[in-house]
Order: C-alpha cells, then sequence, then structure tokens
C-alpha cells in the first residue's frame, strides 16, 4: 500500500471514530441517540473498508478473476449475515419471541424482505441467461 493509500485509510477510519465518539458521546451525556451519526458512522466505516480492500471507496477499478470472486462470494455471504443480524435486531427491539406480538410493522416487513430479496434476484438475473 502506498504512502497517500493508507494516508487515506487513516482519515476514513479517524472520520469514522469521530462519528462514533460523537454519538457515543451524545448517549452518554444528554440521553439521546443521533440517528444521522448513526448512519454516518456505517458510511465512514464501509468507505474505510472499501479503501483497504480495493483502494478506491466505492469498490470499482480493475478486478481480476479472483477480485471478482472474493467479490461474488462475499456480497452472497453478507446478504446472509444482514438477514441473520436483521432477524435478531427484530427481535431483540420488539422483546418479543412470538411473532404474532411484534408491532414494528416496517421492521418486520424489512425482515421479511431480506429473505425474498436473493431469491427474486437470482430468478430476474437467471431470466437474462434463459
Amino acid at each position: 500500500m502506498d504512502k497517500s493509500r493508507k494516508i487515506i485509510a487513516v482519515l476514513a477510519f479517524v472520520v469514522f471514530c469521530t462519528f462514533t465518539g460523537f454519538t457515543l458521546y451524545k448517549w452518554m451525556r444528554f440521553g439521546t441517540i443521533d440517528g444521522g451519526s448513526i448512519f454516518f458512522s456505517f458510511l465512514a466505516l464501509s468507505y474505510f473498508f472499501n479503501w483497504l480492500n480495493w483502494g478506491s471507496h466505492d469498490g470499482r477499478g480493475e478486478k481480476d478473476e479472483l477480485d471478482r470472486h472474493i467479490e461474488t462470494q462475499s456480497a452472497k455471504i453478507g446478504y446472509f449475515v444482514l438477514m441473520i443480524l436483521a432477524g435478531i435486531i427484530l427481535f431483540i427491539s420488539e422483546g418479543v419471541s412470538n411473532l404474532n406480538d411484534i408491532k414494528n410493522y416496517p421492521l418486520l416487513i424489512v425482515v421479511g424482505l431480506t429473505f425474498v430479496t436473493l431469491p427474486v434476484t437470482e430468478f430476474i438475473y437467471s431470466r437474462k441467461f434463459k
């Protein structure tokens, strides 16, 4: 990794730490949770990891066969991890174990959509080759 890539990666990590620290400070000091800070913390973290992995914030550029394989496999694994985490967050935030007791319908719909997104996408994409 050349010097400019290291500097940009460090800056992205510092931005992530700044947003996270600000969010934690507001939560500890004032008892409020700032949704914007949480969102931008995750955005900065994704920028940091894309920069570390691909040398670009959006992950674009010349990729060989191994890079494409890594990208494909990590996308599929990431999808399943996100599906599991969404389900866990749903049950923890609602504090229930029975689906009939859940009152946060938008989050329930998002969790349900995580189950159908991959099959529907694969179906649509496979139609392109048939």
